[in-house]
């Protein structure tokens, strides 16, 4: 045990924001670097090394959150890393965007604020990467065995980070131009920056893992063709199929899905323009969708100087305290969330729908047509008198997404069954229903966590891996049937 008396003795502490003015000037993290290395061993000891870890039960990576809390308590950077490690693959990503179920089943958190474990984590992957114990980890013997992995999100390189360990030859598939799926496009700059993606990709290529960017599966190379090349496939594409908005309106010019605006702040990031073609530069932005990636787009909003920003949401606010007739510890709350685009400004509305869109002679939008909703009889209906507009010339919709994609073709010439909520349909070793293919992360979970994304990922190749070879030591942290874990 850490400290028998740490959480007796410490309190919360988490990490350091940068002052508000201070980091819309930028894109860097918003995050205070260093901020966390001074507090992190007091932190750390605030865990009670619970005799059942409830935490353990709450990360679907089954993270070894005791021990390593332990190791970083007594400063064991090394130790703690490895026992970070032997679960994740990439905590450097889960320290910083995921939300942390692990802490909603802390012990300490029945009556006193929880550990604070996603800090714990990031503090000793950013220490690891600066004391050189992130190393490749080569594969001993070739089994002569080749995987494609399509899709680079979290959950096709975990995926493909294991296979290429247990000795398999893989290639990463992705059809943008570069590899990290919605890591790379998806995730603002300012969670997280992507030189922590382009270090883990070259860990992977000196490790043996090929990457193909600038290759759509289906379209620029058919799945059937893919399944004659290799002896194993693992869809792992996420679900990129966004919800829209089908009301009076939708046509006009500045309405956008969260995911074509998102990327291109990124591709400016990374050099590819100098302004991004869509912006929100001295506009009145609204965004649709009370969501990780609603927020996302706040943030980003904020970056480019957006005249005002409003976030809507149609179900009611949450509490800011555990109910504990609904969700009950340990299981993961749904509770008030103030992210750091939040902080920054802006606006949020919730219990509204969009009833439609207002536009000039032009066909730009202009403004945004909503109405108060209430539940009645179970049914979110509007409120009548309670109609009203706000300026809107810029609107991104985040409501979600519905599947995987069902365009591009790969489902029909892979020829695979969907389950009843439009996701590949798997069975308890990831494999669909054709030999040899097998479905991780988003694309045959539905959209969900970057968590799951990894866990799903890891314990899909361990079925690619059993397939393979009749037999497989690659740990498998959930099977698809596991509905008591999910979040």
């Amino acid at each position: 045990m850490a400290d028998p008396k740490g959480f007796l003795n410490h309190g919360r502490e988490v990490a350091t924001s940068r002052p508000v003015d201070v980091r819309l000037k930028d894109w860097n993290e918003v995050y205070v670097p260093g901020s966390l290395l001074p507090i992190i061993s007091k932190q750390a000891s605030r865990c009670m090394d619970c005799g059942i870890p409830f935490c353990h039960n709450g990360c679907p990576l089954g993270n070894l959150i005791p021990e390593w809390n332990d190791y970083a308590y007594r400063e064991d950077w090394g130790a703690a890393s490895e026992r970070l490690h032997a679960t994740n693959n990439f905590p450097e990503f889960t320290g910083r965007l995921c939300p942390a179920p692990c802490e909603s089943a802390c012990v300490l958190g029945i009556n006193q604020p929880a550990v604070t474990i996603k800090n714990v984590e990031v503090s000793i992957i950013d220490k690891a990467w600066e004391t050189g114990d992130v190393a490749p980890q080569i594969p001993e013997r070739l089994s002569g065995k080749t995987v494609a992995v399509i899709g680079s999100g979290p959950a096709g390189l975990a995926a493909a980070q294991q296979l290429t360990r247990a000795g398999h030859t893989v290639a990463v598939y992705e059809r943008a131009d570069r590899i990290g799926g919605l890591l790379r496009y998806g995730i603002p700059e300012f969670k997280m920056e992507k030189r922590h993606i382009n270090r883990r990709i070259e860990q992977m290529r000196a490790e043996g893992t090929r990457f193909r960017t600038g290759i759509e599966i289906g379209r620029d190379l058919r799945a059937t063709d893919l399944r004659k090349r290799y002896d194993a496939v693992v869809i792992a594409a996420g679900a990129t199929t966004a919800r829209d908005l089908p009301v009076p309106g939708r046509e006009l010019k500045g309405i956008h899905q969260a995911m074509e605006y998102l990327p291109l702040a990124n591709k400016v990031q990374e050099g590819d323009y100098v302004s991004p073609p869509i912006t929100a530069e001295g506009k009145h932005v609204v965004v649709i969708g009370g969501g990780d990636t609603g927020a996302d787009c706040v943030g980003t909003a904020h970056r480019q100087g957006a005249a005002s920003v409003t976030q809507l949401e149609i179900m009611p606010r949450p509490g800011e305290e555990r109910n504990e007739v609904a969700h009950p510890w340990p299981t993961f709350p749904m509770l008030y969330k103030v992210t750091s685009a939040h902080e920054e400004g802006g606006e949020r509305v919730y219990s509204v729908s969009t009833t439609h869109f207002e536009g000039d002679e032009d066909g730009n939008v202009q403004w945004l047509h909503l109405s108060e909703v209430e539940f009645i009889e179970g049914k979110l209906t509007p409120k009548p008198g309670s109609e009203r507009k706000i300026p809107a010339q810029l609107v991104t919709l985040a409501m979600g997404f519905t599947g995987t994609d069902r365009e591009n073709g790969l489902v029909e010439q892979f020829a695979l069954d969907l389950d009843e909520r439009g996701n590949v349909a798997r069975d308890a070793e990831y494999q669909t229903n054709v030999p040899g293919v097998f479905v991780a992360g988003d694309a045959g979970r539905g959209q969900s966590l970057i968590v799951w994304a990894i866990a799903e990922g890891r314990s899909a190749a361990r079925g690619v891996d059993r397939f393979l070879t009749g037999a497989s030591d690659l740990p498998a942290p959930i099977r698809p049937t596991d509905r008591a874990l999910m979040v």
